[in-house]
């Protein structure tokens, strides 16, 4: 996209002052003579320049990073490894510089930062080099930016804060060893994976449904905290249940609920958890010694109901870690930046699409058929009768068909440099 010129920005003045002065009159003319004025205005040749360059500059920058593509593919491999060649070039005419983090910059400003910040934006791609080296924070740096923030898993708001400054001044050399980090495991995913397939990245928090090829559904997710990793896995998802029971995992029951119970003896009867030995008795938590050295030796079980641990839905899979994905209660921290909450298990967004989608297969079910049995409260397990293969990976890096590269977080750091590590 070329820089406008002084001529582009005369005509652009001259429009929006007609506009102005058409708009004025209109509203003196009446309702009929006003709303045609408004669609003239609308459909003026001269509007679609201006619309196109600046006041949607930003949001065509965001939609850029996204794709229907899959991460875990094989097409996403030759991606990758351009990318590394791009890397490896850039690298040898000396990277990107160091933006300094002296202050908060945004649109309107004008810096001498803001320089730097379009010298750092031009070398990775994100802004065009025809946008020039100048102080101001135009309409053209708000694009890159939040293009910039898009695809390192930051709100693209166009703000350049902590968490933004950081991700700039990743080195180049940096960022290249990530990319070959992942080339390796995306290659060890390059096989046939299925027709449909369910895939967690645990580092992007974020979960896709494919099909055939392409991103059907892209859901956000809650992962694992640090000290409470989600696992690698490869499974199959064979059930679906509807409002469940949520039995507490051990570590969770030691960890957390045994810790409320001494601050709050009415903490598991005000979120309807009940205790069971193992022949299946009811035990009264009022008859337990709370403040014993070991927790007790019960499960503990939590009713189905508006407050759940996993709300409407529990998505279950055969694997040795216990971890399932689910819904919550909690629907506010899908909001959060840093979304690394959980005890292992996969929290997902709006998880009724994800289950619509899943039972597609299975006769008698459908979304009516779904929202209507939620409604009743009733727990219901459903048996796929198509499993639905599902895989937890951990991709800090990949790259799409239309070169743009995305990184994210090490967050178990696994990828072996501190730098890359959660901030």
């Amino acid at each position: 996209m070329t820089k406008p010129t002084g001529l582009d920005k005369v005509s652009r003045r001259r429009f929006m002052g007609r506009a102005v002065g058409m708009t004025a009159a209109a509203m003196i003319a009446g309702p009929a003579f006003a709303q045609s004025a408004i669609e003239d205005i609308i459909t003026s040749p001269g509007r679609g320049v201006w619309d196109d360059q600046f006041d949607a500059q930003s949001s065509r920058s965001v939609a850029q990073t996204t794709t229907r593509h899959p991460i875990a593919s094989a097409d996403t491999i030759g991606f990758v490894e351009r990318a590394i060649f791009d890397y490896q070039s850039l690298i040898s005419r000396g990277g990107w510089p160091f933006v300094p983090a002296t202050k908060k910059l945004r649109m309107g400003v004008s810096e001498p930062e803001v320089r730097i910040l379009r010298q750092r934006l031009i070398a990775s791609g994100d802004l065009d080099p025809n946008a020039g080296l100048s102080n101001e924070f135009d309409s053209y740096v708000d694009g890159a930016v939040k293009k910039f923030q898009a695809r390192h898993g930051l709100p693209p708001d166009g703000v350049l804060g902590s968490y933004s400054y950081q991700a700039l001044n990743v080195s180049a050399d940096i960022r290249l060893g990530q990319l070959e980090t992942n080339l390796v495991r995306l290659r060890s995913m390059s096989g046939f994976l299925g027709d449909r397939y369910v895939m967690v990245n645990i580092p992007a928090a974020q979960i896709e449904a494919v099909e055939n090829g392409s991103v059907v559904l892209r859901h956000t997710a809650i992962v694992g905290k640090i000290d409470r990793q989600t696992p690698i896995l490869n499974s199959k998802i064979h059930e679906i249940i509807l409002n469940p029971y949520w039995t507490s995992p051990r570590s969770i029951i030691e960890k957390d609920i045994v810790p409320l119970m001494r601050k709050d003896p009415t903490y598991l009867a005000r979120n309807n958890i009940r205790l069971f030995d193992n022949q299946g008795n009811e035990v009264a938590p009022e008859t337990l010694d709370w403040h014993a050295e070991k927790a007790p030796e019960l499960m503990f079980r939590q009713d189905p109901g508006k407050g759940n641990a996993m709300s409407s839905t529990k998505i279950n899979f055969h694997n040795p870690h216990a971890v399932y994905m689910h819904d919550t209660p909690q629907q506010g921290v899908f909001n959060q930046l840093m979304r690394f909450e959980s005890s292992g298990c996969v929290r997902v967004q709006n998880v009724r699409d994800l289950n619509t989608w899943l039972l597609r297969d299975t006769p008698g079910w459908n979304r009516q058929t779904m929202e209507a049995t939620i409604a009743s409260g009733e727990n219901t397990v459903i048996a796929l009768t198509e499993p639905v293969p599902v895989y937890f990976t951990y991709f800090t890096a990949w790259a799409s068909g239309d070169g743009v590269v995305q990184f994210r977080d090490d967050v178990y750091q696994r990828d072996g440099v501190d730098e890359l590590a959660l901030r």
